[in-house]
């Protein structure tokens, strides 16, 4: 007498100690089913985690919103050509002024002349260099940290990236303002024009330097002109591509933020839980020492983080639930 081996299930897989009821279906491409029963009306909670993420559809959706911002952004600053007018960002920025000095919390253009005034200059291009670099690498890595080690939280975490940066542009549009590094500047984006009610192009013959009299009334530093650095934002070639007055929110604050709270928790060692925290504590130190922002411009930053956040927990949501799937399985912290 001989015994025909079993069949192989032809759907799903069959572990030798269960029964054929409690077979393991076999997901449909593209998802990952967590549990023991299918997704079916009155089944046992089985979770999906949704398409899986594909990186290189992942790169095409971040440069094109940050393309977008960056378009929409320099409609309101230099990128417009040479008919700017600088009037309404500089009393913007005496408003600001007047605003922290009520507060008691006007502090900035002391706190850069004695940053100044150590050693080595405090070594300010290190800062400068920071701020013209930081701000995209350390962002690029937690995308890719985010990516790698938590995907089940990615796309909330990348949607409040992107929700935030084009909440900027709101500001920007609405509330052009002159960052400190140009209160005193003589240029065609410059306040001392204004201030001395003098034409730039007089001011520029008469080989007036930000900070010499007349254009002395702030006492501001432009630390990347002066003392080098990755880029000068105040040359022809980034005045051509960037808003001079995207001043408000800043967005330093804003990317930086996000940053510290995507990384803490996914980092084990206490030491890059610190450093990761500490990450907008330093950008604060370094956007009003390089003379790029006032610190109130953070809270705008902040702002567009909270409010983004909400947003994008909102539309995630929306979207995965269209989609038919919900958030899988945590991820260790590494």
């Amino acid at each position: 007498m001989t015994i025909d081996p079993p069949l192989a299930p032809r759907s799903g897989v069959q572990r030798a100690d269960t029964s054929p009821d409690d077979q393991v279906d076999e997901p449909p491409d593209g998802q990952v089913r967590v549990g023991g029963a299918p997704d079916a009306p009155g089944g046992d909670g089985a979770r999906t985690a949704g398409p899986r993420l594909a990186w290189w559809r992942e790169v095409v959706y971040i440069v094109l919103v940050y393309v977008a911002y960056s378009a929409v952004r320099n409609q309101f600053g230099s990128g417009a050509g040479d008919s700017v007018d600088p009037r309404p960002a500089f009393h913007h920025g005496e408003a600001i002024i007047q605003v922290q000095r009520n507060m008691g919390l006007y502090f900035e253009d002391r706190l850069q002349q004695w940053y100044l005034d150590l050693p080595l200059d405090g070594l300010i291009r290190l800062w400068n260099i920071y701020y013209g670099v930081l701000h995209f690498v350390v962002a690029t890595f937690a995308l890719v940290w985010l990516y790698r080690r938590a995907p089940q939280h990615y796309r909330v975490w990348r949607n409040t990236l992107a929700f935030t940066t084009l909440l900027a542009l709101i500001g920007f549009a609405t509330f052009s303002l002159m960052p400190p590094r140009l209160l005193d500047d003589p240029g065609i984006y410059g306040g001392c024009q204004i201030y001395t009610e003098t034409p730039y192009p007089d001011l520029e013959a008469r080989g007036v330097e930000a900070g010499e009299p007349p254009c002395d009334e702030f006492g501001f530093v432009d630390t990347v002109a002066v003392y080098g650095g990755w880029a000068s934002f105040g040359s022809e070639e980034m005045a051509a591509v960037s808003n001079q007055y995207a001043a408000m929110p800043s967005m330093h604050i804003g990317w930086s933020t996000w940053c510290a709270l995507v990384l803490a928790p996914l980092l084990r060692r206490r030491w890059q839980r610190w450093l990761a925290i500490s990450y907008p504590i330093l950008t604060l130190f370094c956007i009003m020492v390089t003379g790029n922002h006032y610190w109130i411009d953070g809270l705008g930053g902040l702002a567009c983080l909270g409010v983004g956040y909400l947003i994008a927990r909102g539309a995630t949501a929306w979207w995965e639930a269209r989609r038919g799937s919900i958030a899988g399985p945590e991820v260790a912290p590494a």
